[in-house]
């Protein structure tokens, strides 16, 4: 049991130093969130994620930048604009995607997962502008036709990228001739 807590520990502090890295290299330029709570363990965290991802076929390291940028994994993060846990759902949102509990984990990186995949195809997998949307609402970008002119948005996006970049264009294979 305490080598659980030396772990947990460690998961901890690391997650407080990415944390750190982000609004150091980014600046402080997320709407105020506030968390009296612990980030979950990592453990914990990387099996929601997965399912999520899979569920959604969304890639987990993007699910875990977003959640590092909104959170940094602590569950109980509830922004001055309202939004919830720890990808940040609003309200709205939230109740659009039947989650009962923003708060829980669970609920929350799924239904994130699944509207990050909404947004995803929307805007024909422009990872770019899913993430303005997401942070922004998909009416700004749409009025913008494109990512807003919200500093907020644009330093949410360079570093989420920043973390996950998008992957390259595929290649199509070359089918057999059949000589």
């Amino acid at each position: 049991m305490e080598k659980q807590r030396a772990a947990i520990a460690i998961q901890r502090e690391a997650a407080r130093k990415q944390a750190e890295i982000v609004v150091q290299a980014f600046g402080s330029q997320r709407t105020t969130v506030t968390a009296d709570c612990d980030p979950i363990p990592d453990p914990y965290a990387s099996a929601l994620l997965g399912f999520a991802a899979t569920t959604q076929h969304v890639d987990p390291k993007l699910l875990r930048a977003v959640i590092l940028q909104e959170s940094g994994f602590r569950p109980c993060a509830v922004s001055t604009k309202g939004a919830q846990g720890l990808m940040q759902l609003m309200p709205a949102t939230a109740e659009q995607l039947q989650v009962t509990d923003p708060l829980d984990p669970r609920q929350n990186i799924e239904a994130g997962a699944k509207y990050l995949r909404q947004l995803l195809d929307k805007y024909k997998g422009d990872l770019a502008l899913a993430l303005a949307a997401y942070n922004a609402g998909p009416t700004a970008v749409d009025a913008a036709k494109g990512i807003p002119d919200i500093p907020e948005t644009r330093e949410y996006v360079k570093a989420i990228l920043a973390i996950t970049p998008p992957a390259p264009p595929q290649t199509p294979t070359p089918r057999p001739t059949g000589n």
